[in-house]
């Protein structure tokens, strides 16, 4: 029975300094993300750079006619659209040749369908950069809604001499049910860790929902050469290559936020998941690391926490350790899903957090076993 006690106190022990490990670990992550609370975005002279605006389409002729209206009436002096039908074969086409009689700075493009020839989004975004005629690019996708007609000037504001990259903010449109607040929670908190790791100069993804570049930067770097064999990753892959400490900026004004409709089944939304999370592994082994360490460290820390609950002498210490952390963490989510206008997400906080590291988990392990397999054309 000794022995029994004091190798149950050995593992309690450990638990213990896991707990506390974890425990300081989360909270470095959580001061790091608290960095985007407190950026404010230096005042410069507004921008007259000209943009062009690259937009991909495959079938989506419903959503340009709902939301390509709003991108073609930004006020910004001097801009052109650039639209990629990618083998439509809806009505996109007549739309497009509809709405370039009304507005004399859409360009339209194409690609023709070849049944011999499949191709990813990766080929429609480097024929539209090719077709733009501007250094400046911002892309967003057929289906995102613009936050307002001061988007393009406020990514644009943050354009200079040493700037190459401009990353924004794309959320998804609030609906009814709990999966589309497990979506926008998702989002958020990948839009916490990009945003404020480049803040932190740590660049290492952007959202093509929202996202600018220079067109010399696309081409210095080949385009999408070195991962052409991956359907996805036209944003974050991308972004992963070329970004640094200094070429980098965010641009978080409420005002600049695109939305888009989010998937409407937990199936959809996990084939989604599985074909963007297919990128992480071509990371950048620093990026890696730190995007794997906290959801470890994160899962470990609710686990060590329960174990703890049942060793008295620890008990009152890891209430308060888990409380910091706790308080902590709500600080910063409330402060930044107010800004993001998801605030109706803090009630699911708890369950989430601790929900979604096993999700990805099992995304994760699953594409592990599955490297070969095909996506579709992705957005």
């Amino acid at each position: 029975m000794y022995h029994f006690l004091q190798n149950t106190n050995k593992i309690f022990l450990v638990a213990a300094g896991i707990f506390l490990l974890c425990g300081f670990i989360q909270l470095i992550y959580y001061i790091l993300y608290s960095r985007i609370l407190f950026y404010k975005k230096k005042k410069i002279a507004a921008s007259h750079i000209p943009v062009s605006i690259i937009v991909c389409a495959k079938n989506e002729a419903e959503n340009l006619q709902k939301f390509l209206p709003d991108i073609l009436t930004q006020e910004y002096p001097e801009y052109e659209v650039v639209v990629v039908n990618d083998c439509s074969e809806d009505e996109t086409e007549d739309i497009l040749e509809r709405m370039t009689k009304q507005y004399s700075h859409l360009k339209t493009t194409f690609i023709k369908k070849d049944e011999k020839f499949t191709h990813g989004k990766k080929l429609a975004l480097s024929v539209g950069i090719k077709a733009a005629k501007n250094e400046w690019l911002l892309l967003t996708d057929a289906d995102c809604q613009i936050g307002s007609k001061n988007w393009l000037s406020l990514m644009a504001g943050n354009f200079d001499d040493k700037t190459e990259i401009v990353l924004g903010f794309g959320g998804y449109l609030k609906q009814k049910g709990m999966l589309n607040k497990l979506i926008r929670f998702d989002t958020a908190f990948i839009a916490l860790q990009y945003l404020s790791f480049a803040l932190a100069g740590i660049p290492y993804m952007g959202v093509g929902r929202n996202l600018a570049y220079r067109k010399s930067l696309f081409f210095n770097n080949k385009g999408f050469a070195s991962h052409a064999h991956i359907k996805s990753g036209d944003d974050d892959l991308f972004i992963n290559e070329v970004a640094g400490r200094k070429n980098t900026k965010v641009e978080i004004d409420c005002e600049s936020f695109t939305r888009s409709a989010p998937e409407e089944s937990f199936f959809n939304w996990y084939l989604q998941k599985k074909r963007h999370l297919t990128t992480g592994a071509f990371y950048k082994p620093m990026h890696k690391f730190i995007l794997a360490l906290e959801p470890m460290t994160r899962v470990l820390f609710y686990f060590c926490f329960m174990g703890c609950l049942f060793y008295p002498p620890f008990l009152l210490f890891s209430i308060i350790v888990f409380g910091f952390r706790l308080i902590f963490q709500y600080l910063v989510y409330i402060f930044f899903t107010i800004h993001l206008k998801e605030k109706d997400l803090l009630l699911f906080l708890p369950v989430f957090d601790l929900m979604l590291p096993f999700i990805n988990g099992i995304i994760a392990i699953s594409n592990y076993f599955n490297k070969r397999a095909k996506y579709q054309w992705t957005k």
